[in-house]
């Protein structure tokens, strides 16, 4: 019989309590989130963001580049474990929600290896494409619409073995709700189709947080 897990609050609390400590800078952000409302649904869950820093400590990650910041949770967990010599690009379009990720990034003392770029993240990924960079792991965040767009513009950015890492690819479980037929949950369920028709990556999804594509470029 197959079993499943709710991670509700109560449970991302023992999963903290028995895992590394969080920073204190992350409990700050973790409680502003809190006051958010239904827009706090845009920040990873704690156990996504230990699952990165795990995932980066053993694949000795250091360039990142993350599509999607929203008040900065994922980039600074992500920059905590980063190696001195690491960085992270963070691509982000909303001025009010990046200035709040960068005032959480300088309390950190992260602020010289976490970087925000405010523009369209379409129009920052084909300047990126043109400097040449090559990124050891690349984190999709942002809107639904443009997931494929974003998807193949990193596939040109990261590195061959590198990896691509896809949120929200299981939509609250509604992609595997036939009676579910909403514009956002079928651009979801064609992104996924269109991944696992892909032969230039291996790939798998992870039930963590809403879902999670992991992608390494072959």
């Amino acid at each position: 019989m197959i079993k499943s897990l709710e991670i509700n609050e109560r449970l991302e609390k023992y999963i903290s309590d028995h895992t590394n400590d969080l920073h204190p800078v992350q409990k700050e952000l973790l409680k502003y989130n809190d006051t958010l409302g239904q827009t706090k649904k845009m920040q990873i869950s704690i156990s996504q963001a230990y699952f990165f820093q795990f995932f980066i400590r053993t694949n000795n990650i250091k360039n990142i580049l993350e599509v999607g910041t929203f008040t900065g949770y994922s980039a600074l967990s992500m920059g905590l474990v980063l190696p001195k010599d690491g960085k992270i690009t963070c691509l982000d379009i909303n001025k009010d929600t990046s200035e709040v990720a960068n005032n959480f990034f300088k309390k950190a003392k992260l602020d010289d290896k976490i970087k925000i770029n405010l523009a369209p993240a379409i129009d920052s990924l084909i300047k990126l494409k043109n400097t040449k960079e090559k990124f050891d792991m690349i984190f999709i965040d942002a809107d639904k619409e443009n997931y494929k767009n974003y998807y193949n513009l990193s596939l040109e950015l990261i590195k061959n073995s590198g990896f691509i890492i896809i949120d929200n690819v299981l939509w609250k479980g509604e992609v595997a709700d036939p009676k579910k037929n909403d514009q956002l949950t079928n651009l979801i369920r064609e992104f996924n189709s269109f991944i696992k028709k892909d032969d230039r990556i291996e790939k798998t999804i992870l039930p963590l947080g809403d879902g999670i594509t992991i992608c390494r470029k072959i």
